[in-house]
């Protein structure tokens, strides 16, 4: 009887251990873009138990285009989410109460696929081009690639063609002309029958791929948690790219890829080389400011607006303090 009475004891103890780590650890929802050959870097926080460290639970949420995810922030259906910075823009521009609190990816690794018969951007005209959805990062690229070489939008159509690998597929089966896409898809272009028109960091170097956004009513009622996540977030940046392997099998994993697959040591390379990645998720006021003004171009805006308003820097700062110095 007693040695049954331990074991109950036993057992109350180590559930009632795990709810109180349940407890300690809060949930928080994050949107990002559907999994893609740079998997290993978004997921890294919540798959490589940097939250978990920090006591919080990240729940990632997967959308066609960041768009979408802007429009479940605005809703309250997540607590933040990553994407360019062009729709969160033209959000706050309307009243929506949408905050940058730190940028991660401020180089743009995507291109322009097309098939081998198109020699220039000029031979656009009157093609269709692919995107993910209006006001997504692959439209609004599209749009800044056009501008770049004296195109007016209105001289090419667009077609909302769901994801990355969507798009790609949709100029090899010649549905469309062009796609706007990640450049994980650069090493089986050739083998594809493709080719890359332009690629960003040539044509638009200070456009920004990643930022992180939240709303100020989450911001202002749960500082600590938001704190923790864009820690957890910094903390994963720094270990993967110190650590291809892991990163790379992190990917695959997210991707379902195969171990020939070239895409995930591809995208990690470039990363790399073109220092496309921002492990301290700096806010660069500058390149915003250039994409800002890009979009009052191309009328994606209709006025400049108030950039320190848009962003809040103080999430970032308490961040800093819990991942800790750079290693």
């Amino acid at each position: 009887m007693m040695k049954s009475i331990s074991t109950l004891a036993l057992t109350i103890g180590a559930l009632a251990g795990v709810t109180g780590e349940a407890q300690a650890q809060k949930v928080w929802k994050h949107g990002m873009v559907e999994a893609k050959s740079d998997a290993g870097f978004v997921f890294m926080a919540e798959k490589g138990g940097f939250a978990e460290k920090n006591g919080i639970k990240i729940e990632s949420m997967q959308f066609k285009g960041d768009a979408i995810a802007l429009k479940a922030l605005i809703a309250g259906e997540i607590d933040s989410y990553e994407g360019s910075p062009g729709a969160p823009m033209v959000a706050f521009s309307k009243g929506a109460d949408v905050r940058l609190v730190g940028c991660y990816w401020p180089g743009l690794t995507y291109a322009i696929f097309t098939k081998a018969d198109i020699k220039s951007v000029a031979d656009l005209k009157g093609k269709t081009f692919g995107i993910s959805s209006p006001g997504a990062l692959p439209d609004l690229f599209a749009r800044a690639v056009l501008e770049k070489n004296n195109i007016d939008a209105k001289d090419v159509q667009y077609a909302a063609m769901g994801s990355d690998t969507d798009r790609f597929r949709a100029v090899m089966a010649g549905i469309i002309q062009a796609a706007a896409s990640s450049s994980e898809f650069a090493p089986i272009t050739e083998k594809m029958g493709l080719k890359i028109l332009v690629h960003a960091h040539d044509i638009t170097p200070d456009y920004v791929r990643f930022c992180t956004y939240m709303g100020p009513k989450t911001i202002a009622s749960r500082p600590d948690d938001a704190a923790k996540f864009l820690a957890s977030s910094i903390q994963a940046y720094r270990f993967a790219l110190k650590n291809k392997d892991a990163t790379v099998k992190l990917t695959r994993e997210m991707t379902n890829a195969k171990d020939d697959d070239p895409r995930a040591d591809f995208v990690f390379d470039e990363v790399t080389k073109l220092n496309a990645i921002d492990t301290e998720m700096s806010i660069d006021r500058r390149k915003l400011g250039w994409m800002q003004d890009l979009f009052v171009k191309t009328e994606t805006l209709q006025a400049p607006i108030q950039l320190e308003k848009f962003i809040d820097g103080s999430v970032r700062e308490k961040a800093l303090a819990i991942a800790g110095p750079k290693g």
